[in-house]
């Protein structure tokens, strides 16, 4: 992490974010028939035990795969399946290895950083205090002697992960970590076996099919016509299941994809690649078919264009977010707006939560004319491990908690949509500056601001471009040319930075008679070296060197 000279993070320049590169929309398979049921069934199952043979095959491959390798797995899926579902089998065991080393990777860091804290705060005396952003020697003996014999597990975590690195082995469950071992507490998931079993038979089925641009519709392996009719290429094995020409069942639903149908359907009519998936829910009983695709991201909009009417900074906090309209020169417009989530339940909850507090966002947003958002650029990886938080588990809880990943990532979607840019700010200093410059202003009779009301000006100020101080300290009287300019509202290039306020004729105040400070905004005029504030004949000469 860089600092400067003082000690502080140098803070990163904002950046507009990139828009979404694809799209994804679903829709419930109604009225399925018995006999479509039990041939989707039979066509994931035989299809996910061939994805489970292949996975198998491509984590033995390991470092040594090639596109030879790849080539021999697809010839050898070919004959039980077909050549199209045999490349999507195969690739996406190649993506689940990928995904998995790139996990690897990042609990080897994780790793590391939890034996360098540890090591640091073992080589410190008892009770010694901590420095800023360092933490210093732990509490007690008892908790001394915990920590080095977890150091001691964490060292051989460390060694086994490298080791599994550097050989190209890999850890993958089809079907999920978490479900399989839930097997062993059915107890406290409130599930019978049977349940339990089925929900790992269908998270293990395997019912997708990538798309190909100049196909029929878009896809020859799992394919959806304009009207909505389904019609999927049956493996070879299930061949006789077939109730229409070349070995294809065709289902009994239509869909329609109420969301973004007429943009799907302008794809399908054109032959371009649309991949699908077809998925059970075991909780709901119910089927669903995913349409995905791919399109080249829109350029991003210049920063100053984004900005040229105001922005709305956002404050993330584990249970709302505190957004304030900035004006273009970096005021507060209004007051605060808080759109509040809930976190708990289940992820579908936990999703639905957030898309409705963005949707309230953006609404405001567009209702206000503003077309830029700000929002920190949060990344919580290195910062809720276990050993540097120490007995803050219920911050490491809290920051574990926040969807900063998913926030940003539907925030920039959605803007995508409704034509409003993100632009991401460095979180440096935003919650701490931003409460000591402006909570306390911002403060009145009928609004108490929040620290995170205040952190959301700092935000919005940062992606201006503006520094988060209100105003600086007067300069001191002996040396005011080293102290600067006493404002730091006003960018240096805008015309009339260094002139004086307007003026009103007349007097305002009882001590301050009309044409009083007229020489406001004359430089020569100020109390700088050399100059005097006024020129008057009681002006003193500098005294002679020579004396």
């Amino acid at each position: 992490m860089e600092r400067s000279v003082s000690g502080l993070r140098v803070v990163a320049a904002p950046f507009v974010a990139a828009g979404p590169s694809g799209v994804a929309v679903r829709d419930r398979l109604r009225h399925l028939t018995a006999q479509d049921e039990r041939v989707l069934r039979l066509i994931g199952a035989h299809l996910g035990s061939l994805a489970s043979r292949d996975l198998k095959a491509r984590c033995a491959d390991g470092l040594g795969h090639s596109a030879n390798t790849w080539a021999a797995r697809k010839r050898t899926l070919t004959p039980l399946s077909s050549s199209r579902w045999a490349g999507a089998l195969t690739k996406a065991s190649h993506d689940q290895w990928a995904l998995s080393r790139r996990c690897q990777a990042a609990h080897i860091r994780s790793l590391e950083a939890g034996i360098r804290t540890i090591r640091h705060r073992l080589s410190l005396p008892l009770r010694e205090k901590g420095s800023k952003g360092v933490a210093g020697g732990y509490r007690s003996a008892p908790e001394w002697q915990a920590k080095s014999r977890r150091l001691a597990v964490l060292e051989a975590r460390h060694a086994a992960a490298v080791e599994d690195w550097q050989a190209g082995r890999v850890h993958a469950v089809r079907g999920g970590k978490r479900l399989a071992n839930t097997r062993h507490h059915l107890a406290e998931a409130r599930l019978t076996e049977a349940q339990w079993r089925e929900r790992w038979e269908a998270e293990r089925w395997f019912l997708a099919a990538d798309g190909e641009s100049g196909k029929r519709y878009g896809n020859e392996t799992i394919r959806v016509t304009p009207d909505g009719e389904i019609s999927i290429k049956l493996p070879a094995p299930l061949s006789g299941l077939a109730n229409a020409p070349h070995g294809r069942y065709v289902l009994a639903a239509r869909v329609t994809f109420p969301h973004r149908g007429p943009e799907w359907a302008d794809r399908v009519e054109a032959n371009r690649a649309v991949a699908y998936r077809i998925h059970y829910d075991v909780t709901r009983g119910r089927w669903y078919l995913t349409a995905s695709w791919q399109y080249a991201p829109a350029p991003a909009l210049p920063l100053d264009a984004a900005l040229a009417h105001g922005v709305i900074g956002v404050d993330t906090n584990a249970d709302h977010l505190a957004a304030w309209r900035l004006d273009p020169h970096g005021n507060p417009i209004g007051s605060p707006r808080r759109f509040f989530y809930d976190l708990t339940g289940t992820a579908d909850h936990r999703d639905a939560q957030v898309r409705h507090a963005l949707s309230r966002l953006l609404n405001w947003a567009r209702t206000c004319g503003v077309k830029a958002i700000a929002v920190e650029d949060l990344d919580f990886t290195a910062e809720k491990t276990r050993e540097k938080h120490g007995r803050k588990k219920r911050f490491r809880q809290l920051i574990s908690g926040m969807p900063t990943g998913k926030l940003r990532a539907r925030l920039t979607s959605m803007a995508d949509a409704t034509g409003i840019a993100v632009i991401a700010v460095d979180a440096a200093y935003t919650s701490k500056w931003g409460a000591q410059h402006w909570q306390r202003p911002t403060t009145s009779t009928n609004r108490k601001t929040s620290r995170h009301d205040a952190a959301s000006i700092a935000i919005g100020r940062r992606a201006q471009g503006h520094p988060i101080r209100r105003r600086t300290a007067p300069p001191p009287h002996d040396q005011s040319d080293r102290a600067g300019h006493r404002t730091v509202q006003a960018r240096p290039n805008l015309l009339g930075r260094e002139g004086p306020r307007p003026r009103t004729p007349g007097p305002h105040t009882r001590c301050a008679p009309p044409g009083h400070g007229a020489n406001a905004g004359d430089q020569r005029a100020q109390h700088r070296s050399g100059h005097a504030a006024e020129h008057e004949t009681w002006q003193q000469d500098s005294l002679p060197l020579s004396h």
